[in-house]
């Protein structure tokens, strides 16, 4: 009876009974509008995959998630990178986190790296943490930093 009653307010807004009804119309139209407040507060979208029969030339850029199980010639910025058994990557990897179950070749910077025991990383990895599992392979030098996603304090080292 209430969806009833609420159907046919908006029709006769000039009708005086039924003015205290359509004050609770416009209550409804504000629980509407934390749900498109909530919306604006980004709720997390799946990860971006790259399948394993694509090869991407070119620099990928997002503040989401990235899964790779193809092949990758070029930088990559994300949230969360995951990179596949099967993936190459040929370019600078910089995320919050990073997790390599594939091949890299190029520097990898992130808060959180992890290689697993099927990755090959050939180039530098700046961190704040890293995990190596027993098997990776790896050459390149480890530095940790407090911001390694800041390219400045690194050029500093660097020079």
């Amino acid at each position: 009876m209430f969806s009833k009653s609420r159907i046919n307010e908006p029709g006769p807004k000039a009708g005086e009974d039924k003015k205290p009804e359509t004050a609770k119309a416009p209550a409804p139209a504000s629980t509407d509008r934390p749900t498109t407040t909530a919306p604006a507060a980004k709720p997390k979208p799946a990860a971006s995959v790259l399948s394993s029969d694509l090869t991407v030339t070119g620099n990928l850029k997002t503040t989401g998630d990235i899964q790779v199980e193809g092949t990758v010639d070029g930088d990559i910025r994300a949230h969360l990178l995951t990179v596949g058994e099967g993936a190459t990557i040929k370019g600078e990897i910089m995320a919050d986190d990073v997790v390599i179950n594939g091949r890299v070749i190029g520097r990898v910077r992130g808060l959180k790296v992890r290689l697993t025991s099927t990755a090959r990383v050939e180039g530098d990895i700046i961190h704040k943490t890293i995990a190596i599992e027993s098997g990776a392979h790896f050459e390149g030098s480890v530095q940790r930093q407090d911001d390694p996603l800041s390219s400045g304090p690194a050029k500093k080292a660097e020079a």
